[in-house]
């Protein structure tokens, strides 16, 4: 393996994100290995991945190894982060799950490609310190954030404004009575962005622009009022900085995740990749922007809130719009229930300032429960 291949190790390699970032890898071999790979239960599509990537290091949350020839160390997540033989460990898990590997990854002083909201979003305080502390790399996988990093390279981020630009999902111009009757296939089929079901279904609430806000308030040291959300239908502008002499930057591009993940994989190099898609500027006609509907979408007003509030606030929400998005998923609850149960959530909770990780995992149990335990009530 030549010193220029960079040895990467994708968690969560059988969601959307990880498959697309083996599409990524597997495009460029020149370029990248897969040293370690990490999945959830889908054990017959990790066997397939690492038939094809040989990776050195495999994690299975399934309780039987994954058959294949290639022979492999199971390790447990946090060990292929931390990991001395992996350069750059991309965290593609869901949910709570990427918090301790990202950490473990920050205190091993890795570049760390991350897509997980929550990771940020529930610990960026102890995330951001170690990675300072352990001279840990973290690059945005998320298109908006990646254009946000992107649009800072090279400037001295005298910034006036983060400008961080919405689709505004399925549900754009739809009233408060119009969602209540959304079913889960209406709120499963995004405009514009191929995603997981829970971050589609965000996408559909805009839950998850105000968790993009509260990570990227940890990502660039933005205050929360600096941090602006806009709609953008068309989702060519990715999003954009504006600095304090009113000059504005924007990153554009095909609405494509692979983009931004390769970004990530090979920073500060860009490097072409012909599987990737490119804009038809013949066919861009307009580009739209609107400011947020915060009636209709009032998951977007509580994360920013629960962003401002700090503490385990965080923690909660993003527990308590877990449980709810499944609730909604099994058409146990409406679409606009999902909102109610988190506000309740976050009303009924008690914080803990500057909380150690022991404290934001008993905070994110703690809104599971409590929204169990709503959604009871809602049914009676």
């Amino acid at each position: 393996m030549g010193s220029s291949v960079k040895r990467v190790a994708v968690l969560g390699s059988t969601g959307s994100i990880g498959r697309q970032t083996l599409e990524v890898i597997g495009a460029l071999p020149q370029n990248f290995a897969v040293i370690g790979l990490a999945a959830g239960k889908n054990t017959a599509l990790l066997a397939k991945q690492i038939e094809q990537f040989r990776p050195r290091f495999v994690h299975s949350q399934s309780k039987e190894a994954p058959s294949s020839e290639a022979e492999y160390e199971l390790l447990s997540l946090e060990e292929i982060a931390g990991h001395p033989d992996v350069d750059t460990v991309v965290i593609a898990t869901s949910g709570k799950w990427g918090l301790k590997p990202t950490l473990a990854a920050a205190k091993a002083g890795k570049r760390i490609a991350l897509a997980n909201k929550e990771s940020l979003v529930m610990a960026g305080e102890i995330i951001t310190s170690q990675a300072k502390r352990n001279r840990a790399q973290i690059i945005p996988v998320d298109s908006e954030h990646s254009a946000l990093w992107q649009c800072l390279e090279g400037e001295s981020r005298r910034v006036s404004r983060l400008i961080i630009t919405a689709s505004g999902g399925p549900f754009l111009g739809y009233s408060p009575a119009q969602l209540a009757e959304v079913t889960p296939e209406q709120a499963l089929k995004h405009p514009s962005w191929r995603m997981g079901s829970k971050v589609t279904i965000d996408s559909a609430t805009l839950m998850n622009k105000g968790l993009e806000v509260i990570e990227a308030r940890w990502l660039f040291d933005t205050p929360f009022e600096d941090i602006q959300v806009i709609v953008h239908p068309q989702s060519i502008v990715h999003s954009m900085v504006e600095f304090i002499d009113g000059s504005v930057k924007a990153q554009l591009g095909y609405p494509d995740m692979r983009l931004p993940i390769q970004y990530a994989l090979s920073y500060p190099e860009r490097l072409d990749n012909p599987q990737l898609p490119r804009l038809d500027w013949e066919s861009i006609r307009k580009l739209d922007f609107a400011p947020p509907d915060f009636d209709s979408f009032p998951c977007l007003k509580l994360a920013i809130e629960a962003g401002k509030k700090g503490g385990t606030y965080p923690a909660v929400l993003c527990a308590a719009d877990e449980v709810a998005v499944q609730l909604f998923l099994s058409r146990r609850i409406k679409f606009t229930d999902i909102a109610h149960l988190v506000g309740k959530a976050l009303e009924k909770h008690k914080s803990t300032a500057h909380p150690t990780l022991e404290e934001i995992m008993a905070a994110d149990e703690w809104g599971r429960e409590m929204v169990s335990g709503l959604v009871k009530e809602l049914n009676k």
